[in-house]
């Protein structure tokens, strides 16, 4: 691992030493220029800045026959029919002699207005999608919040489907997600800053944390890791992710990612910080566990025995899915006296016909499996399935009818990837998959020595990975006992007084003491 780290800082390092007399991309200098009282300079300057732009619309009109000014919007970002009735019509109708900035402000029935005062001001608004207005002799102009933004419908998030809980996910709007997450949590202690990343983008980011819950420290932290980043664009939470997380060498993600407002207030009400990027529907939410990335919103809205024993069936499920064909493969290959004499003769009487050891006949198998897998998501949805499940089942029996696999390889294989499935977060499922193949690699050449040395290798990268500070396993390692409880267990909710140790420490108290449902000493009492 140290030598792969080497290898890439050496390229990092050599790429920017090429860039090194690479200038960044610049705005144009005038963006810095102050506004000036002349209309016709100021609109020379912005429509420089916009050459070429046939979307923005440079619309020249006089306030009440005197005064000249200038509307300026892009074409499909405004609401053009607000601005017509709520901006044009009463200034063009409005016949006072002075027609000062903070009378023509009161003319326009828009409860959104505000000063710009430099040409990056008036550029930054415009493309949010505010019209601005010029004014001559004025060397500020206003801004009216009259944006129009098209977007989809709320829906249900199609990898986070749930059979109890709510139906409703973000979209790619940033303001109806904070609008989906403050009806989750009304309290004026949730704050969300915003900012923009991305020299050609300008794409809108806002933090999410509630005021007294969530470390100061962390909401610093997570601030700076923003603020630091110099990029193009953001076009998606991912391009975010991968430069403000600990370890990028990791398989293994660092932040969680969701669609879903509930999920999103439940860590927030933990201490946890949550990011929102305009343009996605999946918010970035950190720290984050391993423990975690294992839990589906379902564990908390089903019976606390039931959510328990589905958490156990994943955590099974997940070391099946990792360390399954390698068994299989290190038991074959190396430990034949492990498998009972019946069951022994009938796997060699499968793979009598297999001209493959059995590590390049799992190798084989599983990236066939994988290659079907991703066929099945690439495809359109109505084929996408039939695809998956049609080609393995016929590819699986044809191969064993060919002798290029045995029976118990392909049982071993399917088993695998059901399992797989099982991981409630794809990023996690994706993490494994990978570590499948040099699991199988190992296995096959020590057998179940390597097996253990895979293993105690990705628990020594587990056991020192850091999301925001905080150690990936716990509160496993380092061990906290009051945190246990929904980790190996799901608590019952009224035996869930506290917040987790390392994240909500500020706030330390969830909910008052002693509300086990009592009904006996209810009546007793009574």
């Amino acid at each position: 691992m140290g030598d792969w780290k080497k290898i890439l800082n050496h390229l990092l390092r050599s790429d920017r030493r090429k860039s090194v007399n690479a200038e960044l991309p610049s705005k144009n200098p005038q963006t810095k220029t102050l506004l000036s009282g002349e209309l016709n300079e100021n609109l020379q300057m912005i429509q420089d800045i916009y050459a070429d732009c046939s979307d923005v619309i440079f619309h020249d009109f006089l306030i009440g026959d005197q005064t000249k000014a200038a509307l300026i919007y892009i074409d499909g970002l405004a609401n053009v029919e607000e601005v017509d009735q709520h901006v044009l019509a009463p200034l063009q109708q409005d016949f006072v002699l002075e027609h000062t900035l903070s009378n023509i402000r009161q003319k326009i029935a828009v409860s959104s207005i505000k000063h710009v005062r430099t040409v990056a001001d008036a550029i930054e608004e415009i493309s949010g999608g505010n019209p601005v207005l010029l004014v001559n002799q004025e060397k500020q102009g206003l801004s009216i919040g009259l944006s129009k933004w098209e977007k989809r419908g709320i829906e249900e998030p199609v990898a986070e489907s749930v059979l109890r809980g709510p139906r409703e996910g973000f979209i790619e709007t940033l303001r109806t997600n904070t609008s989906l997450l403050r009806r989750k949590l009304r309290s004026p202690n949730l704050k969300i800053k915003s900012m923009n990343i991305g020299t050609y983008s300008r794409t809108s980011i806002a933090i999410a944390y509630i005021e007294g819950i969530a470390d100061p420290g962390l909401i610093e932290e997570m601030t700076n890791r923003l603020q630091r980043i110099e990029i193009d664009g953001v076009l998606e939470s991912a391009n975010i992710e991968e430069l403000i997380e600990d370890n990028p060498y990791s398989p293994f993600p660092q932040l969680l990612s969701t669609e879903r407002p509930d999920v999103a207030s439940a860590y927030l009400l933990e201490g946890h910080v949550v990011v929102f990027v305009d343009g996605t529907p999946s918010v970035l939410i950190a720290p984050v566990t391993f423990f975690s990335l294992l839990q589906s919103p379902e564990d908390y809205y089903e019976r606390y025995f039931v959510g328990t024993a589905i958490r156990w069936l994943r955590y099974l499920f997940l070391a099946i899915s990792l360390l399954g064909p390698s068994l299989y493969v290190a038991v074959v290959s190396f430990h034949q006296e492990m498998i009972p004499t019946t069951l022994l003769l009938t796997m060699a009487e499968s793979r009598e016909q297999v001209p493959f050891p059995a590590l390049v006949e799992a190798m084989l198998m599983e990236t066939v499996f994988e290659a079907l897998r991703e066929a099945g998501a690439r495809l359109p949805k109505q084929v996408g399935s039939a695809v998956s499940i049609v080609g393995a089942l016929v590819i699986g029996q044809a191969a064993i009818a060919a002798g290029i696999a045995s029976a118990p390889m392909v049982m071993v294989v399917a088993i695998t990837g059901i399992a797989s499935f099982m991981a409630p977060r794809f990023t996690v499922g994706i993490a494994v998959r990978l570590l499948r193949f040099p699991m199988i690699i190992l296995a096959g050449f020590l057998g179940f020595l390597g097996l253990m040395l895979g293993i105690i290798l990705i628990l020594n990268h587990l056991l020192t990975l850091r999301s925001f500070g905080v150690p990936y396993m716990s509160p496993l390692a380092p061990m906290k006992g009051r945190d246990m409880k929904d980790v190996l267990l799901r608590a019952p909710r009224w035996a869930m007084n506290t917040r987790p140790h390392l994240t909500g420490e500020w706030n330390q108290y969830r909910q008052a003491p002693g509300q086990q449902p009592n009904p006996t000493k209810r009546d007793e009492e009574e």
